[in-house]
């Protein structure tokens, strides 16, 4: 496996993959990885033929209140796992490199970026649009692999592809869970134990109304308040959102019929903020 910290090493690469007949995926991750992340790198590796994998915490998706400096950097025990899921190089710049002196472009997606998550971390799906549009432009990759627990991300991401025509397809990749339910996230490792049980009320949450969603229940109204109603029973967490929306536009809508939709949840657990979805 190749690692390489420049975007010249990054192309040599590339370049000599793509002239040996090789489809070129790639798999954006922060580093700190979990099964959830080599999940998608074993995705990508059955969907082309050369993986490349970027660890880089993106200074640009962090608000001023946000963990940035604390963001849990694991680039060495990163590497290994890299390696073992397959992967055939990995991109690890540093902010230098990505961000040099003077650079100021960034990229807005418009109304799929303002709402849920978007409401309450202005100028998050910017710093996310902007470092997705860059990778795709140094890795020139024919396929890339996103999870669906960050489900506006991958609705912005598809976004920002249909509208500056990058010839990639995207694919979204189901969540992978704990044992009990929980999305693996690597904030996880933020909670305490008693926290992760508390945590599990939100997946539970989600199942109450895709329960109701599969009995033939459309009304928004229901389903929210089925999964509220869970949440309710858990006061350690802190509700920012729990919304029916489509999936497409992000837009919360009144009734699922006839269309495809998503409840989206956020909330706090002490400090950490945690977000998960079910596809309704």
């Amino acid at each position: 496996m190749v690692v390489a910290k420049t975007i010249t090493e990054l192309r040599t690469a590339v370049k000599s993959a793509r002239q040996a007949g090789k489809a070129i995926g790639l798999v954006p991750t922060m580093g700190c990885l979990h099964a959830g992340h080599l999940s998608l790198i074993h995705r990508a590796k059955k969907e082309s033929s050369f993986v490349v994998v970027s660890i880089f915490v993106n200074p640009t998706q962090f608000g001023a209140n946000e963990d940035f400096s604390k963001y849990p950097r694991t680039l060495e025990e990163d590497l290994i796992g890299c390696e073992k899921a397959g992967a055939d190089l990995v991109f690890a710049p540093t902010i230098a490199e990505f961000y040099p002196a003077g650079a100021s472009t960034s990229i807005s997606v418009g109304s799929v970026a303002e709402k849920l998550c978007g409401a309450f971390r202005p100028g998050h799906f910017q710093g996310v649009a902007t470092v997705v549009a860059m990778l795709f432009n140094a890795v020139q990759c024919d396929v890339a692999v996103f999870g669906q627990k960050d489900l506006q991300q991958l609705s912005v991401i598809q976004q920002l592809t249909r509208d500056l025509c990058f010839p990639v397809r995207i694919i979204a990749h189901e969540t992978v869970r704990e044992p009990n339910g929980l999305a693996m996230s690597s904030r996880n490792r933020y909670l305490s134990a008693e926290q992760l049980t508390q945590a599990t009320a939100i997946p539970t949450a989600l199942a109450a109304a895709k329960a109701l969603a599969e009995a033939g229940i459309t009304e928004a109204t229901r389903l929210r308040e089925a999964a509220s109603i869970v949440l309710a029973g858990q006061p350690a967490l802190k509700l920012q959102y729990c919304e029916i929306v489509d999936l497409e536009t992000m837009a919360p809508v009144h009734s699922t019929a006839g269309r495809r939709c998503a409840l989206a949840i956020a909330c706090h657990l002490g400090t950490t903020r945690l977000i998960d979805n079910a596809i309704l």
